[in-house]
């Protein structure tokens, strides 16, 4: 196989600028908003009181970086791939008797091309190959955003992977424990006792008469448990952290869990979260992303990052290699 390697800094788009991750028009989500009250008995839900933190929480994230893009070459021309560095971790709080402590509990990176190409291989780079990973081009959708979904898709499967394993390691037989993930629960819906969370709104999923009460939750607040589906399924709620005053929806995130739990398990999961994720709230003074950048999260993506090796380095063993 042999390639050629833009100049182009790939965190600025390629030079024939195709935008990678463009917005996707999102479907219109169905709501069942009766499972904890009717709706018209909406209302701001308290903490519970007794709802003690679990012994043990794990906060699962990832993060990605394109470390080039490429072009290569076969007889009908040139395809565009990706060479990107991904890595997964989790940090794992302890709360409990002994006191409290908070570790990196494992951790994995890895390197791929991703690429529409047939007959693409790996690529030898310092400490890892970036591992050839092919897919079947779809008219309907850019390359650029294919391989970035592409790309996000080994990622998801490399937290599920750090997740569990992080997971095996604890007490054998105790299920006390709370998986958080650092995201959207799809395709992770599976694991047992794990909420994704939400730090950004890009769509209003509520009715407007509904939407209303989220800016008027207080700390620690959140809305009643609804179930909802856009292109999957699952139960959600709003929560707000303790926050500054600012704007009507500052300190607020959106929490989920599967749709296979009853409504009943799904209610309890959201009073587990009230009385477990204000307690990593971040300050302002420390991460301009508080509160809804807890601080497990923020601690593991700046070390994962770190991890992922130096990008100048992995762009010259690039150019310099220039294919096989």
């Amino acid at each position: 196989m042999t390639y050629s390697v833009e100049a182009w800094d790939p965190s600025y788009g390629t030079s024939s600028a195709t935008e990678e991750d463009e917005a996707r028009p999102g479907s219109r989500a169905e709501v069942v908003a009766d499972l904890e009250l009717p709706e018209h008995e909406w209302r701001a839900i308290a903490p519970r009181a007794g709802v003690s933190h679990p012994p043990a929480v794990l906060f699962v994230d990832g993060v990605r970086r394109v470390d080039s893009r490429i072009w290569i070459d076969h007889e009908g021309g040139a395809t565009l791939g990706l060479c990107a560095s991904y890595a997964s971790g989790v940090v794992l709080c302890r709360h409990g008797d002994q006191g409290k402590s908070a570790v990196i509990a494992g951790s994995d990176v890895r390197r791929g091309l991703f690429t529409t190409a047939v007959g693409a291989q790996d690529i030898p780079a310092p400490a890892q190959h970036y591992r050839a990973h092919i897919t079947d081009t779809q008219p309907s959708t850019p390359l650029p955003v294919l391989l970035s979904s592409m790309l996000q898709q080994r990622l998801a499967e490399l937290e599920i992977t750090t997740a569990v394993a992080a997971r095996e390691r604890l007490e054998p037989g105790d299920d006390r424990d709370l998986l958080v993930i650092d995201g959207p629960l799809r395709g992770r819906q599976h694991l047992p006792r794990t909420i994704g969370y939400i730090k950004t709104h890009h769509s209003d999923y509520l009715p407007p008469e509904l939407n209303q009460l989220v800016a008027r939750l207080e700390p620690g607040q959140r809305t009643p448990v609804f179930r909802m589906g856009t292109n999957w399924e699952r139960h959600s709620w709003y929560l707000r952290l303790p926050y500054r005053e600012g704007a009507p929806w500052a300190g607020i995130v959106r929490v989920e869990c599967s749709a296979d739990l009853t409504a009943a398990d799904a209610i309890e999961l959201a009073y587990l979260s009230q009385a477990v994720l204000v307690r990593y709230a971040s300050s302002e003074i420390k991460d301009p992303r508080a509160p809804q950048n807890l601080y497990p999260i923020a601690g593991l993506e700046k070390e994962l990052r770190r991890r992922l090796g130096n990008p100048q380095l992995l762009h010259r063993a690039l150019r310099t290699g220039r294919g096989r």
